[in-house]
């Protein structure tokens, strides 16, 4: 480690020079970054939802459609504006009548269809001109034409990491022990986060979760990191030049700080073995992002601290942070009561945690910060109710059993409407789906019916059915619409001419038959469109979803696909059942794997993972109190974070705790060890906290809300466990820790046993330990106070007033006794 931290602090502007090609590097390549806003896109590849929507979106077309609510108007005024948005440009329809589907309480609901699909800039055109056409009005909008959910996650990810960022340096400044280690510090980080954010584009495609919340998650979780080879190099600088003690800080940082990531990393790969892909997808880019922070802390960070060494030690200050001495002391003094109430606590808020009602869906739910968007979707579906729309995708050809599906769920009480090609009508009372023969069309198309025969006569050549030709093409029925788009086709070859009126009528046709096919029909699928009056989340709608598949069923034996947001919730909930019982299991057992390397005691390990999972528990039990939907992904994400990374803080104290214990009595050892860890817990819990609870209340994506709400929750409820619950659990369970610890044992020593004592005492012989203060001498006299120490074979300990006190003389017997185990060969 020293040769390496040596050619680390030695080759400093190699490596300035190395992080400047690639931070200009990195600012290039984040443009190349994909972001995925469609969240379905993660779902397993099983999933109906997976499949259909892949089948929906390679075969058909759906265009970009909005509901447009105007308030305060009367119902002649609203059939007004309705003719003006009909002829609005790139708006294809607007449906409106008298209805209470489309009027009600002095509001006007009109559903347009566009004539692009969402994204197409005909339709942005069409939504400016709509604005513009109800300028004046109170007007609210719910669509997804013009929604660019990226843009808008990274405006408001840069202002709450603006004001991160303030409040961040102010809690670096009030730890660090210089005011100039607070540029090092992020300096270092901020090379990490570009790095990070530089690199994304080698995962191909990543979520838009994980391209807005990762730079701030990145801060919260890494800057531990800096900050330890901070205090490092400030407390080998005191005897050591600048270089030695960047180099000496460096060696001895590298290990401390890679086993401070395990812990961290662990909670992340956890998220990995997800079924859900956006798993998999935040597991990657948030590791990916650790380990850029330590290759920062480990390879520029030392060439910063030689560069700002000079300013460090001009402007260091006194401490800032307090001391905790008397939470310590209030820790001591329950040690007794404070843990059984907890194990209650724990009890009730894990039984409220498994009720705590979880969603699938986020349409519904309702920010802190709300968007235009969101305003306009919540007041139309408080006046008009929920859209829930439903597409059934079928193999192609069998108009029959279309029409007997669409008629069946049509007869469906949570149905409000169904369409298809086998009930949209064509012309004068028929449906495209209708079979006809070539003197019903004659009659319909206005075609002489000669020339119907000979259409038709074609038709079936082209179709290679010659028997209907032979056997008289009088009585061939074909479906309306395969007929025309072959009358279209054989027109546009040239086969066919028409003139006058007839063409006229025909070309209109043609374009509402071609608007049609896109929708409703490709080479190999027809689709059909239903609206529930149902929401898409609810026990009723799932029900409703296998009522519709055993419709589906008795006409279609497979290769058939329900798809929309009522089917990506059912798959969702069926994917968070596994993926919760994993994430839990995993994510505890790489945690605990890691603590019985780190302190070498099964009992240890357990104490302190049933703090963070009781605070994980105490987290999501407030939804349950609150009776307010959680979004599944904010609880699987923020577990394992929550796991991976509170876990620290109570390492944190235990390490201190553990070598402390050592020199002196446990209670004293506990107070001390919270003085010393409470800098490093206020540090980072502050950032993590702060982080979580901004996002929280500061995004309108609902996911991302969740995601910061349920994160700065439980990093406080984290951080007042091991504060306030942690010493207690570990001061009555010291015993249990010592009896399953599996360290390896020094060497016995023959001539050393510990003695406790307290009161009055006269000590002749050695002794080395706590003595009122720490000591390692020859003693001879009188004591008033407090023993707790190793002393050697020979040593007397006589009381003169004593509160409490051990035999008077350690003979070599008893210190046998002592180091002896059983089972061991000596």
């Amino acid at each position: 480690m020293e040769k390496i931290a040596t050619f680390i602090v030695d080759k400093r502007n190699l490596f300035f020079l190395l992080y400047a090609l690639a931070l200009i590097f990195s600012v290039v390549a984040s443009g190349w970054v994909k972001v995925e806003n469609d969240i379905t896109t993660y779902l397993p590849a099983g999933t109906e939802t997976r499949q259909g929507l892949t089948v929906m979106n390679d075969n058909f077309t759906t265009f970009g459609t909005a509901r447009v609510m105007v308030s305060n108007v009367t119902y002649d005024t609203a059939r007004d504006l309705a003719g003006t948005l009909e002829g609005v440009d790139g708006v294809y329809s607007v449906e409106f009548d008298d209805t209470a589907d489309h009027y009600k309480q002095a509001s006007a609901l009109y559903t347009v269809t566009f004539d692009g699909t969402a994204t197409d800039e005909i339709s942005l055109q069409a939504l400016d001109g709509i604005d513009q056409a109800l300028a004046g009005y109170d007007v609210y909008v719910d669509t997804e034409v013009g929604q660019d959910m990226s843009a808008d996650l990274a405006n408001e990810m840069g202002v709450i990491l603006v004001i991160a960022a303030v409040i961040i340096v102010m809690v670096l400044t009030l730890t660090s022990r210089s005011y100039a280690e607070v540029p090092v510090l992020i300096l270092t980080f901020g090379a990490a986060a570009l790095l990070n954010m530089g690199t994304n584009f080698l995962c191909g495609t990543i979520s838009f979760i994980s391209n807005s919340v990762t730079v701030i998650l990145q801060l919260a979780l890494a800057i531990d990191y800096a900050i330890i080879l901070c205090h490092r190099f400030s407390d080998e600088h005191e005897t050591k030049d600048t270089r030695e003690a960047c180099i000496a800080a460096l060696s001895k940082a590298i290990p401390e700080i890679s086993s401070s990531s395990l812990t961290t990393i662990s909670g992340l790969a956890a998220l990995a073995f997800m079924h859900f892909g956006i798993g998999r997808d935040m597991a990657t880019v948030l590791i990916k992002a650790i380990l850029f922070s330590l290759l920062s802390v480990f390879t520029l960070m030392p060439g910063l601290l030689m560069v700002f060494s000079r300013k460090i030690d001009a402007t260091r200050h006194r401490k800032l942070i307090p001391q905790i001495t008397f939470l310590g002391k209030f820790d001591v003094a329950t040690r007794f009561i404070i843990p059984p109430i907890f194990v209650v606590v724990v009890v009730i808020a894990a039984v409220l945690a498994n009720q705590c009602p979880y969603c699938y869906s986020f349409t519904d739910l309702v920010t802190p910060k709300q968007s235009v968007s969101q305003i306009a979707h919540q007041k139309i579906k408080n006046t008009f109710g929920n859209n829930n729309m439903v597409a059934v995708i079928v193999p192609k050809g069998n108009y029959e059993a279309e029409r007997q599906i669409l008629d069946q769920l049509e007869a469906c009480p949570e149905v409000d409407s169904a369409q298809g090609l086998a009930n949209t009508e064509a012309l004068d009372g028929y449906m495209l789906a209708d079979a006809v023969t070539p003197r019903q069309l004659s009659e319909i198309a206005g075609i002489d019916y000669e020339a119907a025969e000979a259409l038709y006569a074609v038709y079936a050549v082209d179709q290679n059915q010659y028997g209907s030709v032979l056997s008289g093409i009088g009585d061939y029925k074909v479906p309306l619409f395969d007929m025309f788009m072959f009358l279209q086709r054989e027109m546009k070859d040239g086969n066919i001419t028409l003139e006058g009126e007839m063409q006229d009528t025909l070309d209109e046709l043609f374009d509402q038959l071609n608007w049609a096919q896109v929708q409703l029909q490709s080479d190999r699928y027809s689709r059909m469109v239903v609206y529930l009056n149902l929401p898409e989340e609810s026990a009723e709608t799932m029900d409703f979803l296998t009522t519709m598949h055993n419709i589906i069923g008795q006409y279609y034996s497979g290769d058939y696909y329900v798809v929309g947001n009522s089917t990506n919730v059912k798959d969702l909930s069926s994917s968070f059942v596994q993926d919760n019982v994993l994430i839990s299991v995993l994510s505890a057992l790489f945690v605990v794997l890691i603590l019985l390397f780190t302190f070498q005691s099964v009992g240890l390990s357990i104490l302190l993972i049933l703090v963070i999972q009781g605070s994980i528990w105490i987290n999501f039990s407030v939804p349950t109190l609150q009776n307010e939907p959680l979004y599944f992904l904010g609880y699987l994400i923020v577990n394992a974070i929550q796991m991976g990374a509170n876990i620290d803080y109570a390492i944190v104290i235990s390490s201190h705790y553990t070598d402390l214990k050592k020199e002196m009595p446990i209670q004293k050892a506990m107070i001390t060890a919270l003085n010393q860890a409470f800098p490093t817990i206020f540090t980072s819990g502050t950032i993590l906290a702060v982080a979580g609870a901004l996002i929280g209340v500061m995004t309108t994506n609902p996911v991302i809300a969740a995601i910061g709400t349920c994160l700065g929750r439980g990093t406080v409820v984290s951080i007042l466990l091991v504060l306030a619950v942690l010493p207690q659990i570990l001061l009555i369970g010291d015993v249990i820790v010592e009896r399953t610890s599996f360290a390896m044992k020094a060497p016995i020593d023959l001539t050393r046993i510990n003695r406790t004592a307290s009161g009055s005492m006269r000590v002749s012989g050695r002794v080395r330990g706590y003595v009122n203060g720490v000591i390692d001498a020859e003693i001879k006299g009188t004591l008033n106070g407090t023993l707790h120490a190793a002393v050697t074979s020979g040593t007397t300990i006589e009381p003169t007033q004593p509160d409490y006190c051990l035999p008077q003389e350690v003979s070599d017997a008893e210190v046998w006794a002592q180091n002896y185990t059983e089972g061991e060969e000596v």
